[in-house]
């Protein structure tokens, strides 16, 4: 099941006044009345880019007399790309390669026929352009029975999350989780797509039923919660890529 990012149960009060931003030796700051801001572990928060750091700065600008945890996912992913990632890359790269091995992507309806066409028209493109502009050669499966997909193409995977920073690869662990998709995670990377479009790729069976019977209010704010976290992926690699 997928998961984002959930608020956790006491909010903590607004501490601060101004925010603002200061570039320094190793990279961007995020000032609240001109201390630095730390991370959970206590380190100072240093952002690569300009655009980066101005994302989190918009976050914690934003807040109200009450801090709002579950909105500041760019703070969030920051904490994690920081603090949690340098210590486990292998371990993360091989996560999303773990995605990739039973990728969403790969795994057509039998029927309907109406659902089958779409996911042809719809996730075929994606998975062809992954084949031509990465090499990654998938499997595709019709209905929910398991196929294995080319050793080769796991390790490809893994290969290409190494390949990027502590962020971007903060990044790409946190897409396959919000689409149950590493090829999806990795489009978004690439700007073959962007953030609301991968979710509705990943969201596609989901978007059928709902046109079949409807939508309740659960699950119609589940998914304006998860395009928000799909958005703000998307500025997040687009800021990344800013300098």
């Amino acid at each position: 099941m997928r998961r984002g990012f959930h608020e956790p149960v006491e909010k903590p009060r607004r501490f601060y006044e101004t925010v603002s931003i200061e570039a320094a030796e190793d990279g961007y700051g995020v000032l609240l009345d001109h201390r630095t801001v730390r991370g959970p572990k206590g380190g100072r928060v240093r952002l690569p880019t300009r655009a980066l750091a101005q994302m989190v700065a918009d976050e914690w600008a934003a807040q109200g007399e009450v801090l709002e945890v579950a909105q500041m996912h760019a703070t969030r992913l920051a904490n994690t790309a920081i603090e949690s990632i340098p210590a486990a890359r292998g371990a993360t790269a091989r996560s999303v390669a773990d995605y990739a091995a039973s990728d969403l992507l790969c795994y057509f309806a039998e029927e309907p026929e109406s659902l089958v066409a779409r996911q042809q028209a719809l996730w075929g493109p994606v998975l062809e352009r992954a084949e031509r502009e990465t090499g990654l050669v998938f499997v595709r499966a019709a209905g929910i029975v398991h196929r294995d997909q080319p050793q080769e193409t796991l390790d490809r995977v893994r290969d290409l999350a190494l390949a990027e920073s502590d962020f971007g690869l903060a990044g790409l662990a946190f897409g396959t989780s919000l689409f149950g998709s590493a090829v999806l995670a990795l489009g978004l990377r690439r700007n073959w797509l962007d953030g609301p479009e991968a979710l509705a790729l990943s969201r596609l069976d989901e978007a059928y039923q709902e046109e079949q019977w409807g939508i309740d209010a659960e699950a119609a704010e589940r998914t304006a919660r998860l395009t928000l976290e799909a958005d703000m992926l998307d500025r997040w690699f687009r800021a990344l890529d800013a300098g």
